[in-house]
């Protein structure tokens, strides 16, 4: 089993890093393009170290987020929004730097990076207090409402901290013009948020009456 796990993620994160790399750096022209480094370095650095935690800890909770496929159509079709947004970014970014147009100043680049990593560390704890996190919209046999830490104080706390990886994402690479793009991902975000609520409701005990308890979905105060 743990065999199977290591080699499931080994290729997951190869495939990603041969995608990332083609994404950003073909388009910049070179392989010289610092912050497409450095987005690489905060992106699959801390994944590969939350990897190797899950496999010797929590293997169900890699093996559920090893699972990408979406039982669910609309969500399926979130999924492929979301990746749109994403390769459209990298490209946009790639270029910008290629003809060294809409570049930002180094400070907002590591401003950003800040928020990058508090994103993932948010994450992080995220799935320290939900063993059910899967990457698809589903209810697992067994599965338990979870509504302490985070979730006391948001109903889908993973995306907020995706949402701060994810807007932050275009700055880290070194320019403003994919902002807009990546704009649309809270969009995008909030389609998943209704669908999944909408699985959860159905299919979880007691989520009915944690949404009237925890009243926020995303981000506390706001919505």
């Amino acid at each position: 089993m743990t065999k199977v796990l290591f080699f499931q993620a080994a290729g997951k994160v190869t495939l990603g890093l041969v995608l990332v790399t083609a994404l950003l750096f073909l388009p910049a022209g070179t392989l010289r393009y610092p912050n497409g480094w450095l987005f690489m370095a905060l992106l699959f650095v801390p994944m590969l170290a939350a990897g190797f935690v899950l496999m010797a800890k929590s293997p169900y909770l890699l093996q559920k987020r090893l699972k990408a496929k979406e039982p669910e159509r609309t969500q399926r079709r979130v999924v492929g929004a979301s990746a749109l947004v994403f390769a459209l970014g990298f490209v946009t970014s790639g270029l910008c730097f290629r003809f060294r147009r809409f570049l930002v100043p180094g400070w907002v680049v590591w401003a950003a990076c800040t928020v990058f990593l508090l994103g993932y560390a948010l994450y992080g704890i995220v799935m320290a207090h939900n063993r059910w996190l899967a990457r698809t919209v589903e209810i697992q046999p067994g599965q338990n409402l979870v509504d302490s830490g985070p979730y006391a104080l948001v109903r889908h706390p993973m995306y907020t901290a995706v949402l701060l990886m994810f807007l932050s994402t275009p700055l880290i690479l070194g320019t403003w013009l994919p902002l807009p793009l990546f704009c649309a991902f809270p969009a995008i975000l909030v389609r998943r948020i209704w669908n999944e609520e909408q699985v959860l409701t159905a299919g979880l005990d007691g989520y009915a009456d944690y949404k009237t308890r925890v009243k926020y979905r995303l981000i506390p105060l706001v919505w």
